[in-house]
C-alpha cells in the first residue's frame, strides 16, 4: 500500500509542477511549432488526457441533480439548459490538450516525443497502455506481500539475535544449587522422593 501511496503522491507532484509551468508566459514562447506538434502526437498516443474525459459530464450531472432538487418544477428546463451549456463548453477541451502538450514539451525533446509517439502507436505500446493498469495492480499487491514478509522476517531475526544476546549476558545459576543431594529435601520444601517403593 505504501508503494501505491508513493505513486499517487508523485502523480500529484507532477500535476502541480505542470500547473506551475503553465503559469509562465515565457515558457510557451520557447516551444517551436514542430516541438509542440510532436508533443501533441505523444499526448494523443499515450492518452494522457483521457482520465479527464468525465470532468464536464460529471460536473453537468452534479449541477443538474442539485438544481432539480431545489426546483423540481423546472426539471425539463434545467436538463435542457445544462445540456446546451455543457455542449458549448466541450470545445474548451482543446485548451487542456494544448496545456498537456506544453507540459510534455517542457520535459521531453522533440525527438524524444517522436520516439514516445512511435512506441505507443506500435502494438507493444498499445498493449502496455491497455494492460499496464492491471500489471501495476498486481505489482502493488506483490509489493505489499513482499513488504509484510520482509518486515516479519526482519523482526523475527532481530528478536532471535537479541534473545540470544540477553541469554548470554544472564548470570549463570550456582553449581551447588543444581540438584538436591540424596534424601535431602528439595529447595521448594516438598518431601524427598521415597526410593524404597518399587
Amino acid at each position: 500500500m505504501m508503494l501505491h501511496n508513493r505513486v499517487r503522491r508523485l502523480s500529484v507532484l507532477l500535476s502541480a509542477s505542470a500547473v506551475f509551468a503553465f503559469s509562465s508566459p515565457a515558457f510557451s514562447q520557447d516551444v517551436t511549432e514542430a516541438h509542440l506538434k510532436a508533443a501533441r502526437a505523444a499526448v494523443t498516443a499515450i492518452h494522457a488526457t483521457d482520465p479527464f474525459d468525465n470532468i464536464l459530464p460529471q460536473a453537468a450531472a452534479a449541477l443538474e441533480s442539485q438544481l432539480i432538487q431545489k426546483n423540481p418544477d423546472m426539471q425539463e428546463l434545467i436538463a435542457k439548459t445544462i445540456s446546451e451549456k455543457a455542449l458549448a463548453l466541450a470545445s474548451r477541451r482543446a485548451d487542456l490538450e494544448k496545456e498537456a502538450a506544453l507540459a510534455y514539451a517542457k520535459v521531453f525533446s522533440e525527438q524524444e516525443l517522436n520516439d514516445i509517439a512511435t512506441f505507443y502507436n506500435s502494438d507493444s505500446g498499445k498493449k502496455l497502455l491497455e494492460s499496464g493498469p492491471a500489471v501495476t495492480r498486481d505489482l502493488v499487491k506483490a509489493a505489499d506481500i513482499w513488504q509484510n514478509g520482509l518486515a516479519r522476517d526482519l523482526a523475527q531475526q532481530v528478536g532471535e539475535t537479541l534473545a540470544a544476546a540477553a541469554k548470554a549476558k544472564a548470570p549463570a545459576a550456582p553449581a551447588n544449587a543444581a540438584a538436591p543431594a540424596d534424601g535431602a529435601a528439595p529447595a521448594d520444601g516438598s518431601a524427598p522422593a521415597d526410593d524404597t517403593q518399587n
